[in-house]
This record gives structure tokens, C-alpha cells and sequence, in this order.
């Protein structure tokens, strides 16, 4: 199957490389990692706390976190080359296969996040004495943001650092 001029473009924008000292080692992709996790919690809470709570508070954090959440984003996605956003045919067999380590990886993750879920709404539900479905909705939606963000968040941690050429 041929490249469509979409497919090329993206190929392009996942692979420039002017962002690059932002992730460029291991230690840097670390920290972006976990200030994406930073801003996902913050911005799905507050988002959790405006849809189910009351004020303006939450819909202020919503938005602060938004532009850096989306540059973060960015910034991981150029780090692993675009291995969660190209289509398949714009990867080679090794990125193929580390698309699906990524992916496996992280489907286990999310499932213990499930499971801790399930046990964390149900003592919920027992120790406060109150309804399960109170914790339900709130707590399925944080672990859908996770699912949702997990694979780029293991992506961000699996890439290795580029070799760089010696030149002198």
C-alpha cells in the first residue's frame, strides 16, 4: 500500500527533530513522562470535579493545564518518532514490533489500574458506607484517561537514546 500525502506529512511532523534536546536522553523523556502523568491527573480531576461538583475552580484548572498537556504530548509523540500516531505502513518491521511491546505492556499496566480500581471502589463502598456508584463513574473515568494515555507514557519510557555520530 502507498503512502497517502496525509500519511508523508505525519511522517514528517513525527520526525523533526528541532524539539529534540527537549527529549534527547533518558532522563529528560522521564521527566516529560511524568509531567504528562502530572497534568493528565490534574486535568482529568478537575475535569472529574466540574462535571460532578459545583464552581469554576476546576474548569480554571482544566484550562491552565491544557496547552502544556497538548505541548507535552507533542513532545513525547516526537520523541518515540510517531509510533502511536503513523499508520502502520509508514513503520518498518522494528518499529512494528515495538508499537506491539508498547501496546502489551501497556494493556498490563491499565489491567492492574483496573483491578485497583474495582478493589478501591469497593472498599469505598464498604468503609464509607455508601453506594459503589457513587465512586464508580469518577474512578472509570480516570482509568479510561489512563488507558487512553498508557501507551505513550511506556512508548516515553522505552526509546532509547539516539546514537550520535563522531565526526571530528
Amino acid at each position: 500500500m502507498t503512502a497517502t500525502r496525509y500519511d508523508r506529512r505525519m511522517y514528517a511532523v513525527m520526525n523533526d527533530r528541532r524539539a529534540a534536546a527537549a527529549y534527547a536522553t533518558v532522563p529528560r523523556r522521564r521527566l516529560l513522562v511524568g509531567a504528562h502523568v502530572a497534568l493528565t491527573v490534574a486535568g482529568v480531576g478537575a475535569w472529574i470535579g466540574m462535571v460532578f461538583g459545583s464552581g469554576l475552580g476546576p474548569a480554571a484548572v482544566v484550562a491552565a493545564v491544557m496547552f502544556p498537556w497538548v505541548l507535552l504530548t507533542g513532545l513525547l509523540n516526537g520523541s518515540t518518532r510517531g509510533l502511536l500516531e503513523l499508520r502502520g505502513r509508514m513503520l518498518d518491521e522494528r518499529q512494528l514490533a515495538e508499537r506491539d511491546r508498547v501496546r502489551a505492556v501497556a494493556h498490563r499496566v491499565t489491567l492492574g489500574l483496573l483491578v485497583a480500581a474495582v478493589l478501591g471502589a469497593g472498599g469505598y463502598g464498604l468503609l464509607a458506607d455508601a453506594p459503589v456508584r457513587a465512586a464508580v463513574t469518577p474512578v472509570l473515568i480516570g482509568v479510561l484517561a489512563a488507558h487512553w494515555m498508557m501507551p505513550l507514557w511506556v512508548a516515553g519510557l522505552r526509546v532509547r537514546d539516539e546514537l550520535v555520530d563522531d565526526e571530528s
